[in-house]
């Protein structure tokens, strides 16, 4: 397999239409500084597979979802809430969704894979580990 080829690779991801709406309307809000990461999301919104209003599905990461992953080149293990640009939080673990790694995650599955750049420019890779649906988050807190 090329690189190219290997970049092309994404996994499958699933948005619910509430999230898709809202993540929407954060990409035409970008401002100048955040055009690219702003670009990066509009694809992954243009990949998704959109469920019905109303509808979610627990096995995907949406705005809200505690999510745990793996960087596959520290092995290091992290622990997240991800969240509206609004509510992030980075000291209680709410990281927004218009950050590299929240773009990364939006609309994952557990046990899948995707490479991202971070803001410093590295390409990494991680795994979700763990996704947890944002009604039991609520149940549970």
């Amino acid at each position: 397999m090329t690189t190219a080829s290997k970049r092309s690779l994404r996994p499958a991801i699933v948005l619910t239409a509430e999230d898709h709406l809202l993540l929407s309307r954060t990409v035409a809000g970008a401002g100048e500084g955040m055009a690219v990461l702003a670009a990066e999301l509009a694809r992954e919104l243009d990949r998704a597979r959109i469920l019905p209003e109303g509808r979610s599905s627990a096995d995907h990461i949406r705005i809200g979802s505690g999510v745990g992953f793996r960087d596959e080149m520290s092995g290091k293990e992290s622990k997240i809430t991800l969240v509206a640009p609004e509510h992030a939080d980075v000291d209680a673990g709410k990281i927004s969704v218009m950050t590299p790694v929240g773009v990364a995650l939006i609309g994952m599955a557990a046990g899948k894979s995707i490479d991202w750049t971070t803001r410093s420019g590295d390409r990494r890779r991680l795994t979700v580990t763990e996704v947890r649906d944002p009604a039991a988050l609520t149940m549970a807190g």
